[in-house]
């Protein structure tokens, strides 16, 4: 019995850590406090570090009203959370709580504010997608939107932000229906001493290093159908590169990769532990990654873990905010993002904390918190939380604000011009084809073609034959002859009524019996027949299918570039085995240095 009881006490001790091992206690709810209630896919460190300094700001600012509890809820990422507010919100229409003109009392929704996200979904609120509503009798639905407008004045709007743009982004809806409070970039993760032992040099500089044939083997990778960070990366780079050049970047990268995993959150995790030697991560994976395995009193730029935004060609997105239409306490809510975009809110993105400072004296102090009794400085006081601040005066040099962050860039230099050119929607799919369900084809294809651009006899001829069909797209007639083989192609009968023309001439097939099959699908895959394939892809049915389709292709094409070394070298090589490309290392399943399982 005794024993029993000394177990029982011991786990409830363990019980009572586990909090502050998954990141921190937060501050409890005392009776008489608003709560302000926050839906976010933010971590635990941002959560606890905005939740306490929100507190103590709005009790300075408004010393009459009662204390606010912050009550941060995470049903998990963006698409998660979207599916959460998209039930609320259809629940309460048909409840008739929400009127016709989108009208509602506070607290018809359970959450006051999305905090956190990309501009993609904060988009989704903002035009109501899922979300409809009739607004008279005999109307046709429409959508509602799920944000309202922020409200700010326009002069305070000026002030914060007198550029309106990163890059091509806005930092701001048009209709302050959300409002970036962070910036997001999208680089490259990096093992340092793997870098040195593999390429030679300290530092990952540019995504083209990603396609190094010495990484064979030692890039990370998240699946893009299931990690839309990566889906954002890979867009920004066909954007930047442009179609031909974008494809065939990201077919090398792809090729060159260990493996391909479902969450984002895992490659820079691989990097550290000496899996991979890089992955493409969004920063704050890379950032807080490399912070973590900092040894005592190390800088993060001597650690072993880098992280990189290419300068220009790194796509940099607003992390915004979001008020939520009929939310318990709008007053709070707009308090709240109001905070957000103070020097004292956006301190907290990436200011060393106090822990830091107080452990080192030799670093530069912040100035105080306005209006603090002990003279706190600016920033957080556990967590460094790596993110990038999205106030332009941040970066200003009047400000010396840079002096006082962990890292020490300006991301308003560093931003990719390259406009989205609409391509996002081609990554699953085609990469889902030609590498993440072709893993063995695509790596044997990449190091044939290593191999004959490596061999000195190799005519240049045939280098160029093989990299053009490594990095060819499917064509019409691939397309269709491979449909047909698989999946056959149902032909009108005999006797079925075949629809004519205004003139009275019968149609062709593809316009008089469009339900047969996919036929806009049945051409050369370019810029320029990009949208009509896409539209085909709308059908399930048809998607699925040419999911089948495109990776036979794929595979058929890897496959010839595989036979034109064979070919090569039984016509003129010697017979005794195909040499391995000069300074290709092997895989990290090959490797026999100790580096396989764990790294530097």
């Amino acid at each position: 019995m005794r024993v029993a009881t000394v177990l029982c006490v011991l786990l409830l001790i363990v019980l009572a850590g586990v909090p502050l091992l998954l990141g921190g206690a937060s501050e409890r709810e005392q009776p008489g406090d608003r709560r302000l209630i926050i839906v976010t896919p933010h971590v635990q460190q941002i959560r606890t570090e905005f939740a306490r300094a929100f507190r103590d700001w709005h009790a300075r600012r408004y010393p009459d009203d009662p204390p606010v509890y912050v009550d941060f809820r995470s049903p998990g990422g963006t698409s998660e959370i979207i599916r959460v507010l998209q039930a609320q919100y259809n629940a309460a229409i048909t409840a008739g709580r929400i009127a016709p003109d989108g009208s509602c009392e506070p607290g018809t929704i359970g959450y006051d504010l999305m905090f956190g996200g990309g501009t993609y979904d904060h988009g989704r609120l903002a035009a109501g997608e899922g979300v409809r509503v009739t607004p008279s009798e005999g109307a046709d639905p429409v959508a509602l939107p799920m944000s309202v407008p922020v409200g700010f004045s326009q002069v305070q709007l000026d002030e914060w932000f007198p550029v309106r743009v990163i890059g091509t982004q806005p930092l701001v809806h048009e209709d302050q229906r959300w409002i970036g409070t962070a910036l997001s970039s999208f680089g490259i993760v990096y093992n340092r001493q793997l870098v040195r032992n593999l390429l030679g040099k300290n530092e990952i500089e540019s995504f083209d290093d990603l396609a190094d044939p010495r990484l064979f083997g030692w890039v990370a990778m998240a699946d893009p159908r299931q990690s839309g960070s990566l889906s954002t990366t890979l867009d920004s780079i066909l954007s930047k590169y442009g179609w031909d050049a974008g494809w065939a970047l990201l077919r090398r990268i792809a090729a060159n990769s260990r493996s391909f995993v479902a969450s984002s959150a895992r490659p820079p995790l691989d990097v550290s532990q000496g899996e991979a030697a890089a992955a493409l991560a969004i920063d704050f994976y890379g950032r807080a990654q490399g912070q973590a395995i900092l040894a005592p009193g190390q800088s993060p730029e001597h650690g072993r873990v880098g992280y990189v935004d290419p300068p220009g060609a790194t796509y940099i997105d607003p992390d915004p905010i979001s008020i939520l239409r009929g939310g318990p306490e709008p007053e709070l809510a707009q308090r709240f993002v109001e905070f957000v975009l103070t020097r004292e809110g956006q301190a907290l993105w990436n200011f060393r904390s106090h822990r830091t400072l107080e452990a080192s004296h030799d670093l530069p102090r912040p100035p105080s918190v306005d209006g603090t009794p002990d003279g706190a400085p600016l920033g957080p006081i556990e967590y460094e939380l790596r993110r990038l601040p999205i106030l332009p005066a941040m970066y200003d040099a009047g400000t010396g604000d840079l002096a006082y962050m962990v890292d020490t860039i300006n991301p308003y230099d560093i931003a990719s011009d390259a406009a989205p050119r609409g391509w996002r929607s081609a990554i699953g799919p085609m990469m889902g084809a030609f590498a993440i369900d072709s893993p063995d084809q695509i790596r044997a294809a990449w190091q044939a073609l290593n191999r004959v651009r490596a061999d000195p006899d190799a005519p240049p001829t045939l280098v160029v034959a093989m990299e053009a069909r490594f990095d060819a797209m499917p064509t019409g007639p691939q397309v269709r002859a491979t449909y047909e083989s698989i999946f056959g192609i149902e032909r009108p009968g005999a006797d079925a009524a075949w629809p004519a023309d205004d003139q009275g001439r019968p149609l062709p097939l593809t316009q008089a019996f469009p339900h047969l099959a996919p036929w806009e699908a049945f051409q050369d895959f370019t810029p320029d027949t990009y949208r009509a394939v896409r539209a085909t892809w709308r059908n399930p049915t048809w998607a699925a299918r040419l999911q089948v389709v495109y990776t036979q292709v794929f595979r058929e094409n890897q496959a010839a570039v595989v036979d034109m070394e064979r070919q090569w070298r039984s016509a003129g090589s010697p017979a005794a085995g195909v040499p391995a490309a000069a300074g290709t290392p092997a895989s990290p399943t090959e490797a026999g240095d100790g580096t396989s399982q764990r790294g530097p």
